[in-house]
């Protein structure tokens, strides 16, 4: 199975951590894999693994506050926009044409916002259980600004605790995704946490735990979904995430191809890997 190389970029000021998956005879183009929420990106390795070994040439990073790219200094917030601009910036420096891009839950959406808003760069879109958050009922007010503020600053000033072992992180990981083989839990584990002094913690910035300010649109975001412009492919697993207006949001994607995977759950990347890059690989080579 081919193992990915590392490197560090600068992408929309701040340092990304972007992982390759390099072919030997590569066919023209990348596949660039965007993940969710408090992942990393080295966890579509057995995703991408497949795909190289079919010729193709695939890219994943950490998102800001992830994995190994750079958190957001103290008084800055991570809003969601802000990944498309990122995007916009790692694209030209990690991807060459034709792009398709791949997006996990949180990266799906963001994928989707770009592809929207940048339709001139991205040449198929993959979205991977990637239609967004369930809207919260409400507008946001006073005491929701209020409690956000309390949250930020109750993040940074918590001190974490940590966990003895990689082992114990591979444990925890397994308590939430029964269905995962243990060495693959191992391996995820590895890539998600940073050392500290008195064992481990998770990667992740915990700001990114607290609820935002502004809540998320699913009327914005359906404007996002219906300019679309180019093929797109909406994989699903059977036991994955559904909003309450989940087929309204899918109904918004028009001609977009649907396909959902027998048994699996929400992070597909991890538990069905293989035929998520079935699908991928089907749809990249067309």
């Amino acid at each position: 199975m081919i193992e990915p190389t590392g490197k560090t970029i600068r992408a929309n000021g701040l340092l990304h951590r972007v992982w390759t998956w390099e072919p030997e005879s590569p066919r023209p183009g990348t596949i660039l894999c965007a993940h969710g929420f408090l992942d990393v990106g080295r966890s579509f390795h057995w995703t991408a693994a497949r795909l190289a070994a079919h010729g193709h040439r695939v890219v994943a990073f950490d998102w800001r506050g992830h994995g190994e790219s750079q958190w957001l200094p103290e008084g800055a917030y991570y809003h969601f926009f802000d990944y498309v601009a990122d995007l916009a910036d790692l694209v030209p420096q990690v991807a060459t044409r034709p792009l398709t891009l791949l997006g996990h839950s949180m990266g799906g959406t963001a994928s989707a916002l770009f592809a929207g808003s940048h339709p001139e760069l991205v040449d198929r879109l993959v979205l991977v259980e990637g239609l967004g958050p369930e809207a919260p009922e409400g507008l946001p007010g006073p005491d929701h600004v209020r409690r956000w503020v309390d949250s930020v600053r109750e993040a940074r000033e918590r001190r974490l605790r940590p966990m003895a072992s990689i082992e114990e992180a591979a444990e925890k990981l397994l308590v939430r995704n029964s269905d995962l083989p243990p060495d693959r839990a191992r391996r995820l584990a590895a890539w998600s946490v940073r050392e500290v002094e008195d064992g481990y913690v998770w990667s992740f910035d915990p700001v990114h735990r607290t609820k935002g300010p502004y809540p998320f649109r699913p009327e914005v975001f359906l404007e996002f979904l219906r300019a679309l412009s180019m093929p797109v492919l909406l994989v699903e697993g059977e036991r994955g995430y559904r909003t309450r207006d989940h087929e309204e949001r899918v109904a918004a994607l028009g001609t977009a191809r649907r396909l959902q995977i027998p048994g699996a759950g929400h992070m597909l990347h991890w538990t069905a890997p293989e035929a998520l890059a079935e699908a991928i690989e089907r749809f990249a080579s067309e």
